[in-house]
């Protein structure tokens, strides 16, 4: 019997750039069967939402189509992979089982009992590594510790950055036995337009962002009604693109000379470098996963008034900048990254409720929605993360929607019942008065709700209520 290879998709959903898929096929010429298992344990848990399952079932048929273009095509599975890939192995007479590592604390486990299941059939395994740039276990401190701090991490990664050649889309051969047409997930639908899922889109988005955004990335990414960032989150997300790919394109600009001030490519490196600190920090402190990263901040007694949950979630709190975000969360399984902060600052720090509640909120609604990424931004916001001094951060609504949306534009988009307030007011408008207010069109309180909360009064809270616990002012490393 001809032996096979499986290589098992997971994150890494792309033919393009795909060590272990490449692996695979290089050690069996070519006779590799991609599966894709679709594991209840996964698909049930409250964390995943309608937007990202759909993005996923989209992503499915794209590859399936890709692979059919180099004459393979897509086994899907269903069930618990630990049982599935000795069967599929024994049906197929595959020989190896190949996947790219994971950093999660459940994946991880996981992963480890496949092992344990395939040496028991006598089953070759290989694991490579392309869901970070750098590998989450690549290299510690001069104390032999984890980094917890970024900017020292940051110049440890980017010291050690090796970038690998990008690798072809390998020779693939179907096995004879293999269905011709997969059995799709019947997942609920989404209300969200879904981008377009194939590599060729991803590619196209990068190329555009490098030509039109990346040299203004520094301040085009924090402009919220610009077209300042790359949208690529999804496609690395499940692996359409790699991360590596970026990384290559950044360095690949980055000017010869230094300024005075770092170029547009410098820092969207740094942009992918805390993606996998992130990862890093899930790697080495799995409890950050349900806990502050500082057991210290386990201890705050959040408010957590659901009321004001309930407003928050529906984009309600009378704060448009806040209220805008959400609205575009809710309409297209995406936020800005400056609105991420800003809405969950406002969670935390001016409604004072637990940022697991937001956290999982995000998690439920983002297309993009990645564990590691996702519960290091909710720390980083609420201060329960890495940093030292974590709790005087506390963004002020107004401000921040001066700033990062000067003319109102972004919250227009997103709440056009305030498309006439002047700029002036657009981020406060509960300050329109007399022909100002008869020109807006609007009665606040009406066609849009009043401020849920005074900001000064509820900084000076967050303020006490941070400070009731013991603060832990340890710097890191």
């Amino acid at each position: 019997m001809t032996a096979y290879a499986i290589h098992w998709f997971r994150r890494d959903l792309r033919l393009h750039d795909n060590p272990a898929l490449h692996y695979a096929s290089t050690q069996q010429h070519g006779r590799v069967i991609p599966v894709f298992i679709v594991d209840p344990d996964l698909v049930a848990t409250k964390r995943v939402g309608p937007n990202r399952l759909a993005f996923l079932a989209h992503r499915l048929r794209t590859l399936h189509a890709e692979l059919q273009a180099h004459g393979s095509g897509l086994y899907i599975a269903y069930g618990d992979p630990r049982e599935l890939l000795p069967m599929l192995a024994s049906r197929f007479g595959a020989t190896l089982i190949t996947w790219e590592r994971d950093t999660s604390p459940w994946g991880r486990q996981r992963d480890k009992e496949v092992a344990q299941r395939m040496q028991a059939h006598g089953i070759a395994g290989k694991t490579t590594q392309s869901l970070t740039i750098q590998p989450p276990d690549a290299f510690k401190t001069g104390a032999g510790t984890p980094y917890t701090v970024f900017t020292p991490y940051f110049r440890s990664w980017v010291r050690t950055l090796a970038l690998p050649e990008a690798l072809p889309v390998p020779a693939m051969h179907r096995h004879p036995d293999q269905p011709v047409h997969p059995e799709w997930p019947d997942w609920p639908a989404t209300s969200v337009p879904l981008p377009d899922s194939s590599a060729h889109a991803a590619e196209q988005l990068l190329e555009q962002f490098a030509r039109v955004a990346l040299h203004e990335y520094g301040a085009g990414r924090d402009m919220l009604a610009q077209a300042g960032t790359s949208r690529l989150s999804a496609y690395v997300r499940f692996g359409i693109m790699s991360p590596q790919h970026c990384a290559r394109l950044a360095v690949a600009a980055m000017p010869a000379t230094k300024g005075e001030s770092r170029s547009g490519a410098e820092v969207w490196l740094s942009e992918l470098a805390w993606r996998d600190f992130y990862h890093q920090i899930l790697y080495h402190f799995p409890h950050v996963r349900h806990r502050a990263f500082r057991p210290v901040y386990d201890g705050i007694p959040w408010d957590n008034n659901p009321e004001w949950f309930a407003a928050w979630c529906a984009g309600q709190t009378g704060y448009p900048i806040v209220d805008a975000a959400m609205h575009q969360l809710r309409q297209e399984g995406w936020m800005h990254n400056r609105a991420r902060m800003i809405v969950s600052s406002f969670l935390t720090k001016d409604l004072l409720i637990d940022w697991r509640w937001g956290e999982r909120f995000f998690m439920q609604h983002l297309i993009d929605g990645d564990t590691a990424a996702n519960n290091g931004g909710w720390q980083w916001a609420a201060g329960t993360g890495t940093d030292a001094q974590p709790y005087f951060r506390i963004f002020h609504p107004v401000s921040q929607g001066e700033k990062f949306d000067p003319h109102g534009h972004y919250v227009k988009k997103y709440l056009p019942q305030l498309k006439y307030v002047p700029a002036k007011y657009i981020h406060q408008p509960w300050l329109l008065q007399g022909s100002d207010l008869r020109a807006a069109r609007i009665v606040i309180g009406t066609d849009y709700p009043a401020p849920i909360v005074d900001h000064a009064t509820q900084r000076l809270a967050a303020l006490a209520m941070y400070k009731s616990v013991k603060t832990d002012t340890t710097e890191g490393v």
